[in-house]
């Protein structure tokens, strides 16, 4: 009889931490952690969009680059007002990425990006040597670079909205991971398609 009733204590406990206490995601929760991180993982394909469109001519992809500035400003947007809404800082107190541990992904700073042999605490981030040679490049290499490493930052956004539709119910995240997903998946295959029209091919896959 004990067993069971401190069975249910510890399941209230852990229902707090995860819902909160009027149902909104708390600081456990894989809906927060999901919201911090991918708001930084949009904030370097923004960044990397930027100086690929300023520094290329070729209107096809400065087209796509000024696609993912606007697509992934405004849903930043969206996931830093759900944390106002949830009453949750911006910046958590749990690691980033600990949220998704167990879902393709260790969690926890340190870990190795996938292709990038730098620490890194997101799928397909690119480091800041990447980022420098993509800053330094021009012509025809910057844009080489810039597909390679934004296939690479995609997959990354795909594997985390992946990892929250198998760890979330929640109506409006679940929808913006879907959307991610889909989106970034069609984007995948046509900047792997414009690398083929320049005779280049993109880095290993991180997805498994």
């Amino acid at each position: 009889m004990l067993g069971a009733v401190l069975g249910c204590l510890v399941l209230a406990v852990v229902l707090l931490l995860v819902l909160g206490r009027d149902g909104e995601p708390t600081e456990a929760s894989a809906e927060a952690g999901f919201a911090r991180d991918m708001a930084v993982h949009h904030s370097q394909a923004v960044q990397m969009s930027f100086i690929t469109r300023d520094g290329s001519t070729d209107e096809r992809l400065r087209t796509l680059a000024y696609d993912i500035i606007i697509t992934q400003t405004a849903q930043r947007g969206m996931f830093m007002g759900w944390l106002q809404q949830w009453e949750l800082n911006q910046a958590g107190e749990r690691p980033p990425m600990a949220w998704m541990a167990g879902h393709g992904h260790g969690g926890g700073a340190g870990t190795p990006a996938a292709g990038t042999g730098t620490p890194s605490t997101m799928p397909g981030m690119a480091s800041e040597e990447e980022l420098k040679r993509l800053r330094e490049a021009s012509g025809k290499d910057k844009e080489i670079l810039f597909l390679q490493l934004m296939i690479r930052h995609h997959e990354g956004g795909v594997q985390m909205a992946q990892a929250l539709l198998n760890l979330s119910e929640r109506d409006e995240v679940v929808t913006m991971a879907r959307h991610i997903v889909n989106t970034q998946s069609g984007e995948i295959k046509l900047m792997t398609d414009m690398l083929k029209q320049r005779g280049a091919q993109p880095l290993p896959s991180i997805l498994e």
